[in-house]
Formats: structure tokens, C-alpha cells, sequence
């Protein structure tokens, strides 16, 4: 907090600024003749702008000077000198002097503000219709205040002042204010240059459209402040969404466009149809999910049906990316958690005759193995009661790797589509009858399927980059978090070189495992012998939270900082969450899996919001993931 004798001390401090620069730019006996006779048309045009090149170093000053007041003193129009600098000096010469004014006297505003800035902020209240706590309170606030500077009427340090008063930082309120102004600064500059190089007609013309502006949006003033109010209060990005029909005329040019792009870099997509090829909705797609870009291959085969796909709710929190998501006809999902909003989507997409796609694993395969599924999707196949079909893919995952770099050259991705019950025999079968048919359909291990295609070869140089965010342990000398990655080649920080990826994935003669879903298994069970072994089991680490965005400019937003905790009862937060502390639990039961981006974090929704930790130690997500998976199926044993 600002002392008086603080604030006491800014103001004379800027206001011996100003008197210096005007000493030193304005008070010299032919600058003072200057001025005067600018704001009492003593001269003609060419006058002045003769005059002021007469000055040299001195006239850029002097613009600039009086660009800054007449920012501060709200009764200095700021046309004359513009249309001055303009004439004077010509367009980019003139347009710098004034924005150099300008952001003088935008700086010293923003430290009047400082200091007097709830006097202020009442004479804002008293002379503008503003709704100034929407306003403030606003993720739409820089947009207002660029809208401010084109309405009439209201001086550029009134915008300043009101800039300042919603609590922007520096660097923000200058960037913001700047932008604001120059617009009208490039008119009015433009104007003065235009005298010189242009006609008078045309020079006129424009002049008589600018006040044709001016007056009309006097007049609708009442009618603009309302609308900005209106634009401020609107409610912030909400990744909430109700399902829509997909728009042909962006999903056709999207598909071929990255198929186009995934052909480029090497995947060919071996397409299968084993139905009759006539069949609609309403019906329920199955698809396996060992990628990231499956929707490519499933619509490979879906394309005809135009289904409507559930996808994980973190991709609709970014606005542009949600709003293309539902022109594909995407809804979101909780992932793990109660979603009534995405449930009342799939029967929505059924009761409409559509077809319903899902990936049931609702998470990407680690290792290249079956995943497994949620027991409350078998329920509600039986209830909805329509056909369902399943998209097997095989190749996927080993083509674009959950925790690798970049698609595989040479990969082959293979896709069948086939209908795996009719409405009726699916009202016929039991629960447990529909679970085993599903999982026999959809169970698919890459390692194994690769052994059946011996002609394949994946050609990257950089393989086995990334490994290290799946594989934490290492099988000789137990260290964890060691294991690095270079080209194909994969180390550890203590014993060297472990082995080197070959073109298939493989590993080297002599190493304990084939393969990375081998490695991955032996380090499961490790980590399930460790847990059973030790009744206190608890995994934590500092971690930084990151909650939706509620701006829709990027997917998360940071929140907070703590620690997470991991035991047999559930997760558990203890830290800060948007500037206050808190303790939040996630119990074990409701958790079901943490979800993880390999390397990067691990995440857990409530509701229609994600919680995204990013662990101290990124490599360490996997360790998350496995240890709920662990504990959950201990504490809840699945009915088999």
C-alpha cells in the first residue's frame, strides 16, 4: 500500500517531469509562438509545417510532448496535432512522434491511478454508463477497452485511467492502451499527410465521412454503452456443449486433409467392411483405442453415417478447438467420472436415429495392450437396445505412440468394422454376457499382431524416444526415473546403455525383455508387489494444479501449487487453488484410473471440471496411473 507521503512524492515527481519537458521542448521563445499559433490558426498549413521543420530535433519533441498532454490534460484535443505531425512530417515519421506521446502519458496515468485512483474511478461512474463491476470482473475487458477508444466523446486518458482501474498489470495496460489508440493516431496523422500528397477532394471526402462517424455514434451512445455492458456480462467459455448434427462441409475437408497429412508421413490405412455396408442408425460403434488420431481411421470406415463421437472434455475447454469439435458432431465426457450431461448426449444421438461412436478404454493405450473398460458401459449397452457395431483397429498404436515423438514411417494401420449384436439378441444377453463379447472383440496386443506382419519396418531414427515417460524402472539396477532415450538407443543414467530399439520395436539379444510392453508388465508387477508388501503404501510429490481455462484460449489455466498424495484411501490435494488454500480429496472408488499425458501430468475430473497435477518429476505420470490402477482394483475387485 501507497503511503500520502508516497503518493505526495509520485505527483510531484510527474509533475516536474511534464514541466521539464515542456521547458525543455515548449517554452523556448519560437516553440511557445509555435503552439500558440497551432491551437489559434495563426498560420496556414504550409506555415506550420515549415516552421516545425524548422526546428529540427526540437519539433519531433514538441509533437511528442503535446501528444503526451493532451492524454493527461483531457481538454487538449488530440486532431490538430496529429493532423500536425502528419503535415509536418509525414505519415511514419509523424505516426511515431505521437505514439511516443501517447505511451509517455499512458505511463504516467497509469502511476496518477495509483495514487488517486478511487476519486477517479467516481468520476468514472458519474459521466459513463458503464456497468464498471461487470467490466472489471470481465474476461472480455481487453476487448472493451479496445472498443472505448472508437466511441466519440471520451478522451484517451479517461480510457487510461479506467484501464488501470480493473487491476491490469503494467505490461498488459500499456500493450492494451497502445493498440487502442493507434488506430485514430494513424487517422488523424494520415489526414495531415494527405493534404500534402493527396487531393483536396479526396483528403475532404474523407474528412466528411469521418464526422458522417462521429455523429452517428454520438447519437447511438447510450445505445453502444448498452451493448458493451451487454458484450462484458456475457458468461465465460463453457466447455458444456449439446450434441449437434455433424456439418458435411467441415468434416470432408478435415478428414481428407489429415488423412492427406498422416499418408505424407508414412501410415497407409487398410480398411475392412464386414457388414452389408446398408445399415443406420440409431446404432452404438465400439472402438479400440490404442492412438491418438483413431477417429482417422474409425471414419475411415464410418464416413457414410456421419456418427457422433464422445471425446474427453479437456479438448473443448480450448474454444477453437471445441467449436470444431462440435461442427464434427463431438460432445465431451468426463472421463471416470459421473457426466449427466454427456450420458443425456448418447441418448440424445440415439433417440434421433444417429449413430453413437465411443472408445470404451476412455484413455490411450500405454503399452500396446488392451486397456481395460468401466463395468457401467455394459449397462447402458444393454439398456439403449440398439445395434451395435465395433471398429477393431490393429497397428495403431505401434504407428503413433502415446509417448512417442512423432508418427511412424512404414506403419500400417488395419481397420474392420463389423456388427458385433443386433437390437435384439443385445435385450437377450445378460450383463456379464455382454462384457465378455465386447472384450473378446475389442482385446488387441500390437506385439502380438506385429508378429504376424514380418514385412514390417518402422523407419524413424528416433524410435525410441520417449520411452522414458512410460518406462521408469530400470531391470538392472533398479534406479528410478534413469532411464533416457536417444535415437533408438536407451540408457540409464546409472548403468549406460541398456539396449537399442531395432526396427520393429524390438530390443536387443541378451536384454531381459523382448519388447516395451514386456518391460512395461515387469514394472506393474513391481510396483503391485511393492503396494501389497506394504499396507502404508503412499506415493506423493509437489505438483502445480491447472484447472480449466475460463477464457477458452487454452486448455488449462495455472491454479495453484501443493502436494498430491496417493494411498489405499483415494487422491489427495493440499494446496492453493486460485489464490486460496485448500485440501481436496478424490476417493479411491470414484477415481477408478488417473488419467496421464506420458511425461507431463496425471488428472482426475469432478463434475464438468479437470483437475491436471503436473508433478515435480513429469516422468513420474505413468507411476500414477499404475499405482491407482493398483490400488483401485485391490480396494474394489472387479466381478468376474
Amino acid at each position: 500500500m501507497l503511503t500520502r507521503r508516497n503518493k505526495i512524492q509520485i505527483l510531484i515527481g510527474v509533475f516536474l517531469f511534464i514541466l521539464l519537458l515542456m521547458v525543455f521542448f515548449l517554452f523556448p521563445q519560437e516553440n511557445r509562438e509555435l503552439v500558440k499559433g497551432l491551437f489559434m490558426g495563426k498560420y496556414s498549413e504550409e506555415e506550420l509545417r515549415d516552421r516545425l521543420l524548422d526546428t529540427g530535433f526540437w519539433g519531433y519533441g514538441s509533437v511528442a510532448i503535446l501528444s503526451m498532454l493532451q492524454v493527461i490534460c483531457t481538454f487538449i484535443p488530440a486532431e490538430p496535432i496529429q493532423v500536425l505531425a502528419g503535415l509536418a512530417f509525414g505519415f511514419p515519421v509523424g505516426l511515431a512522434c505521437c505514439v511516443t506521446g501517447v505511451l509517455v502519458g499512458n505511463t504516467l496515468i497509469y502511476m496518477l491511478y495509483r495514487c488517486f485512483g478511487s476519486r477517479l474511478q467516481r468520476f468514472f461512474r458519474k459521466n459513463l454508463s458503464f456497468d464498471l463491476e461487470a467490466l472489471a470482473g470481465s474476461s472480455r475487458i481487453v476487448a472493451v477497452i479496445l472498443l472505448l477508444y472508437f466511441l466519440p466523446a471520451i478522451p484517451y486518458g479517461m480510457i487510461c485511467f479506467f484501464a488501470a482501474g480493473v487491476g491490469m498489470r503494467y505490461h498488459r495496460y500499456i500493450l492494451v492502451t497502445l493498440l487502442g489508440s493507434i488506430p485514430s493516431v494513424c487517422i488523424g496523422v494520415a489526414l495531415g499527410h494527405m493534404t500534402l500528397s493527396a487531393s483536396w477532394v479526396l483528403s475532404v471526402c474523407v474528412f466528411l465521412v469521418l464526422i458522417g462517424v462521429v455523429l452517428l455514434m454520438t447519437l447511438k451512445k447510450d445505445w453502444l454503452f448498452a451493448k458493451i455492458n451487454t458484450f462484458a456480462s456475457k458468461p465465460p467459455y463453457s466447455s458444456k456443449t449439446a450434441v449437434q448434427p455433424v456439418k458435411k462441409l467441415v468434416l470432408y475437408p478435415l478428414y481428407f486433409a489429415v488423412r492427406f497429412y498422416y499418408a505424407l508421413k508414412g501410415i497407409r490405412i487398410k480398411a475392412t467392411d464386414k457388414t452389408d455396408g446398408e445399415w443406420k442408425g440409431p446404432a452404438i460403434v465400439l472402438v479400440n483405442h490404442g492412438s491418438f488420431i483413431d477417429f482417422l481411421y474409425a471414419e475411415k470406415l464410418l464416413f457414410r453415417v456421419r456418427p457422433n463421437f464422445v471425446v474427453a472434455r479437456l479438448y473443448f475447454y480450448h474454444k477453437i478447438l471445441g467449436t470444431l469439435l462440435r461442427y464434427l458432431g463431438c460432445f465431451p465426457k468426463s472421463m471416470f467420472a459421473l457426466d449427466l450431461e454427456s450420458t443425456k448426449n448418447c441418448l440424445k444421438v440415439l433417440k434421433t436415429g444417429g449413430v453413437l461412436a465411443m472408445m470404451p478404454e476412455a484413455r490411450l493405450s500405454t503399452a500396446g495392450q488392451f486397456e481395460d473398460i468401466q463395468e457401467g458401459t455394459y449397462p447402458f449397452l444393454k439398456k439403449a437396445a440398439v445395434p451395435v457395431y465395433t471398429v477393431k483397429l490393429s497397428g495403431d498404436y505401434l504407428a503413433n505412440p502415446k509417448w512417442g515423438k512423432s508418427p511412424r514411417r512404414g506403419a500400417l494401420v488395419e481397420a474392420e468394422l463389423e456388427q458385433l449384436f443386433t437390437a435384439e439378441e443385445i435385450s437377450s444377453l445378460s450383463v456379464k454376457e455382454i462384457k465378455e463379447a465386447v472384450e473378446n472383440r475389442l482385446y488387441y496386443d500390437e506385439f502380438r499382431w506385429l508378429e504376424s506382419k514380418p514385412q514390417l519396418r518402422y523407419r524413424n531414427r528416433d524410435l525410441a524416444e520417449g520411452l522414458e515417460n512410460i518406462l521408469t524402472l530400470c531391470p538392472r539396477c533398479g534406479g528410478k526415473h534413469s532411464i533416457q532415450t536417444k535415437g533408438r538407443r536407451i540408457l540409464c543414467d546409472n548403468c549406460g546403455e541398456l539396449t537399442i530399439m531395432d526396427d520393429r520395436y524390438g530390443f536387443s539379444e541378451g536384454f531381459p525383455f523382448r519388447n516395451l510392453s514386456q518391460w512395461y508388465d515387469w514394472q506393474g508387477q513391481a510396483l503391485a508387489e511393492q503396494i501389497q508388501g506394504d499396507p502404508a503404501f503412499s506415493l506423493s510429490s509437489p505438483v502445480t494444479l491447472r484447472l480449466s481455462s475460463t477464457d477458452g484460449r487454452s486448455l488449462t489455466r495455472p491454479a495453484g501449487e501443493g502436494v498430491c498424495t496417493l494411498t489405499a484411501e483415494g487422491l489427495c490435494y493440499k494446496g492453493t487453488k486460485d489464490g486460496e488454500n485448500c485440501e481436496i480429496h478424490f476417493p479411491i472408488e470414484k477415481i477408478y484410473r488417473l488419467l496421464f499425458g506420458a511425461g507431463e501430468n496425471f488428472e482426475s475430473y469432478q463434475g464438468s471440471e479437470i483437475y491436471y497435477f503436473v508433478p515435480q518429476e513429469r516422468r513420474s505420470a505413468v507411476d500414477w496411473y499404475q499405482a491407482s490402477l493398483i490400488l483401485y482394483d485391490r480396494m474394489t475387485p472387479s466381478p468376474r
